[in-house]
């Protein structure tokens, strides 16, 4: 069994008092149902399951009133087992994107003390206008990615020792051991190519073997497409195939703005720009926006019609390509193909972080990889796949006042450094961003500066 951090978030969430219905959304095969049957098991006394994908004919629940007592009555005519221990059981619904009712009556169940609901769902084929009151406010959300770097190195049977000391060394800003930087590299190309599906992983942690966690991406991928089919609106099936499959070529490219033209020569966004919604909807893929201004908000500077499109696992990615696309990414030959991987790894990384993905690119001359807020502040954020880190683009804008930026952080091969205004962090730190923030040395990134003397500039 994969240990996965979601579950000390359900812990937190059980031991909520005033905890409403959580729902637990995510890409189809993620490992949604596995971590919350586990976690019910240590967690209740009785689960009442209802996977309503699996079993159709249990919709029929939810037809009609929807009071909880109406429910629980319907309930015990679903099980001769069926039993609930006041404060001691959860109702779990499974794929509840295929009973709309169910998500309604969501705020129905809210607030019950005899019982707790985890809903969870890929929102794939969810027809919001089926839904006849939605629960807005009554309920709690959570996402759920693939494996996150640690999580992939827990996998690999990495002492948990370890990786402390890692976070040591990021708290401290003081470089790694040579032989662990080397070894930590290493790890993190490795899950750059196997990337964080739990089926993929826990395969590959068994044998090593690539040429065997490429063929399940790809049994993975099929299925992403047999979801299309059967899910999206006949309008809509090739379109999204046709956008998804887009995406290796859209990466590949030196300007990554995604382009319709590259799914279909002329085509625009009034085509194809549904295809691309359900796609994000679906957790498959991510969008980054480019910023007409480095400002916080970051989202009100946000260019609607300019954006990349990261696939939201980069193992899958990666097995999108030729066959030797990853044993080239391990040796390093890719050329200007590693970009791709590069970027798609770090919009994973930020993303399973909970940061809102976004760039800058003013004009053609100048592009920053991804711009975050960071210790309450915009920051830069770089990503080099090699030795060399040199980049015009980033000393630009902080050497340049009318940005009015003045941290960065680049991530590369290279180990950990401190040159003042850039941070420099080998490329295995960044799943670890988000570990950083309850610490104080981002102030080293921010120099004090007269806040009355920015707002007459500004």
């Amino acid at each position: 069994m994969l240990r996965r951090k979601i579950n000390e978030k359900l812990i937190s969430w059980k031991n909520n008092q005033d905890k409403l219905p959580l729902v637990v959304e995510g890409a189809r095969q993620v490992g949604k149902t596995t971590s919350i049957l586990e976690f019910a098991k240590t967690s209740y006394k009785t689960v009442i399951e209802l996977n309503f994908y699996r079993n159709p004919g249990l919709r029929r629940i939810f037809d009609g009133d929807l009071d909880a007592d109406t429910i629980l009555s319907r309930l015990s005519l679903y099980s001769k087992n069926w039993k609930i221990i006041d404060g001691s059981t959860l109702i779990f619904l499974d794929e509840i994107q295929h009973c709309p009712n169910a998500r309604t009556a969501l705020k129905f169940l809210a607030h019950n003390p005899r019982f707790d609901v985890i809903a969870s769902g890929s929102l794939l084929g969810l027809n919001f206008s089926e839904i006849s009151s939605f629960p807005v406010g009554q309920t709690e959300t959570l996402t759920m990615n693939p494996l996150d770097f640690e999580e992939y190195l827990w996998a690999m049977g990495i002492d948990e020792r370890v990786i402390d000391k890692l976070k040591e060394h990021l708290t401290d800003l003081t470089p790694v051991d040579d032989f662990l930087h080397q070894s930590m590299l290493s790890y993190f190309i490795s899950y750059m190519i196997i990337g964080g599906m739990p089926a993929v992983v826990a395969k590959f942690s068994e044998d090593r073997d690539y040429a065997k966690a490429q063929r399940k991406q790809r049994s993975i991928i099929n299925d992403y497409k047999k979801d299309v089919i059967r899910y999206a609106d006949d309008t809509e099936k090739v379109k999204i195939i046709r956008c998804f499959d887009s995406i290796p070529s859209q990466l590949a490219k030196d300007y990554k703005k995604f382009q319709y033209s590259v799914v279909e020569k002329g085509s625009t966004s009034s085509k194809y720009g549904g295809a691309l919604l359900w796609l994000n909807d679906a957790s498959i893929v991510s969008f980054c926006h480019n910023l007409s201004k480095i400002d916080n908000p970051l989202e009100g500077f946000s260019i609607p019609n300019e954006f990349k499109v990261y696939v939201n696992d980069t193992g899958l990615l990666v097995s999108m390509y030729a066959n030797d696309t990853a044993r080239r990414l391990m040796d390093g030959d890719l050329g200007i193909f590693k970009g791709a991987f590069y970027e798609n790894i770090m919009a994973n990384c930020l993303l399973y972080n909970g940061y809102k993905l976004y760039y800058f690119a003013p004009h053609s001359n100048l592009e920053i990889d991804f711009v975050i807020i960071f210790k309450g502040k915009p920051c830069l954020i770089e990503i080099k796949s090699g030795e060399n880190t040199k980049s015009k683009s980033l000393r630009t804008v902080l050497n340049d006042k009318k940005y009015g930026i003045n941290q960065a952080i680049r991530f590369s091969r290279k180990n950990i450094a401190d040159t003042g205004d850039i941070l420099c962090l080998p490329l295995y730190m960044a799943p670890f961003l988000s570990d950083t923030e309850k610490n104080d040395w981002q102030n080293k990134l921010t120099p004090p500066e007269d806040l009355l003397q920015r707002m007459v500039e500004g």
